[in-house]
C-alpha cells in the first residue's frame, strides 16, 4: 500500500522532505523487515555458531573479517533513501543513524544523503566505469597464489599449501600475473608485485577495476553496505550472497588445500583447471553485472534527489 507525501496537514513542508517519497503502510514494511532479518539469520547462523565456538574458518571468516559490516548491523532492516515507515512501530527508526520524522511517519533524511554525498559520487563513478569495460577473464586467480611467493609466510596457518612453497612458487613463475584489483594486488609479496602487467594504485582505482574480475564481484557487497541506509537491506543481501559465491570459488582457485573444509581445488596450474575457472569466474560476472547496474543507478538517483 503505497502512497506520496511531502507536507503536514497544515500544508507545510518538513525540512529534508521531498514530495516524490513513497509510504508504506506498516504491514508491508513490517513484512518486508521480518523477511530480511529471517534471510540474514539463515546466512548468519553458521558463522555465529563457529565463532561461540571459537573455530576459525579460512574461508567463511573473510566475510565478517575483511567487509566491515557486523551481524547485528546485516541484521536490521532498511527500506532505502526516499521511503517511509508509517505507524507508531515506525518511531523505533528514529534511534537509527540517518532517519528522521515525516509528517506520514518515519523515513531516511535528506541531512544524511548531503553527509554522505562524496561516498555516494565515488561508488557511482566506480561501478559505473566497471560496468561499461569488457571483462578480463585472464587472471586464473592468481593474485591468491601471488600472496605468497617466495615468502616464508601463509596467510591461513591453519591450512597447507596444496602443492608447497616451492610448488606454489613455480606456478606463478609459469604465467604472467594480471591482477586488476587494487585491494588484492596491495597484498602481493614484493617479489611478485614487479611480476604483475600494470602497477596499481588507489588513487587510479576507477581506472582499472573490470566487472570480469572476482573481487570486484565480492565487493558489491562491500558497496551495497556502504550506502546503507540510503538503499534497502534486501540489495545488501543479495550482495552478500554473490560475495559468499565468488569467495568459496576463490579459495578453490587458490594455492591452499581446503578440502577438509569441504572445498574441492580448481587445478589452475592445468589447462584443464584454468578452463574451469574461466566458466565459474563467467557466472560469477554474469551475476554481479546487474547487480553493480542497480547499485550504480541508485546511487545517480540519489544524486539526483540532492540536486533536485
Amino acid at each position: 500500500m503505497g502512497g506520496r507525501a511531502g507536507s503536514d496537514a497544515a500544508g507545510l513542508t518538513l525540512p529534508g522532505v521531498a514530495e516524490t517519497d513513497e509510504v508504506l503502510a506498516a504491514p508491508e514494511w513490517a513484512a518486508r523487515a521480518e523477511s530480511h532479518r529471517r534471510r540474514a539469520d539463515d546466512f548468519l547462523t553458521p558463522h555465529l555458531r563457529r565463532r561461540h565456538a571459537g573455530e576459525p574458518h579460512p574461508v567463511w571468516d573473510f566475510l565478517f573479517t575483511y567487509y566491515s559490516l557486523r551481524p547485528r548491523q546485516l541484521r536490521q532492516w532498511h527500506p532505502g533513501f526516499g521511503t517511509v515507515l508509517a505507524g507508531e512501530r515506525a518511531t523505533d527508526y528514529l534511534r537509527r543513524t540517518g532517519y528522521g520524522p515525516h509528517p506520514h511517519g518515519v523515513t531516511v533524511h535528506t541531512d544524511h544523503l548531503r553527509s554522505r554525498v562524496e561516498t555516494v559520487r565515488f561508488i557511482a563513478r566506480l561501478l559505473s566505469a566497471t560496468a561499461g569495460r569488457a571483462p578480463a577473464l585472464n587472471c586464473f586467480g592468481l593474485h591468491e597464489w601471488a600472496m605468497v611467493y617466495r615468502s616464508p609466510d601463509v596467510r591461513h596457518g591453519q591450512v597447507p599449501l596444496r602443492l608447497g612453497s616451492d610448488g606454489t612458487d613455480a606456478v606463478v613463475e609459469s604465467m604472467p600475473l594480471r591482477c586488476s584489483h587494487f585491494d588484492a594486488f596491495r597484498f602481493f609479496t614484493e617479489p611478485a608485485v614487479g611480476r604483475n602487467d600494470r602497477q596499481l594504485t588507489r588513487d587510479r582505482q576507477i581506472d582499472t577495476e573490470q566487472p570480469g574480475c572476482i573481487h570486484a564481484a565480492m565487493d558489491t557487497y562491500k558497496w551495497a553496505y556502504k550506502l546503507g541506509p540510503l538503499v534497502p537491506s534486501e540489495l545488501v543481501m543479495d550482495a552478500l550472497e554473490l560475495a559468499a559465491d565468488a569467495r568459496a570459488l576463490d579459495m578453490c582457485a587458490s594455492p591452499y588445500d581446503l578440502r577438509r573444509y569441504g572445498f574441492e581445488p580448481i587445478a589452475i596450474e592445468t589447462p584443464a583447471g584454468r578452463a574451469e575457472y574461466v566458466r565459474a569466474q563467467q557466472r560469477i560476472a554474469e551475476r554481479a553485472a546487474p547487480l553493480r547496474v542497480t547499485l550504480a543507478n541508485r546511487c545517480e538517483l540519489l544524486l539526483t534527489r540532492l540536486d533536485g
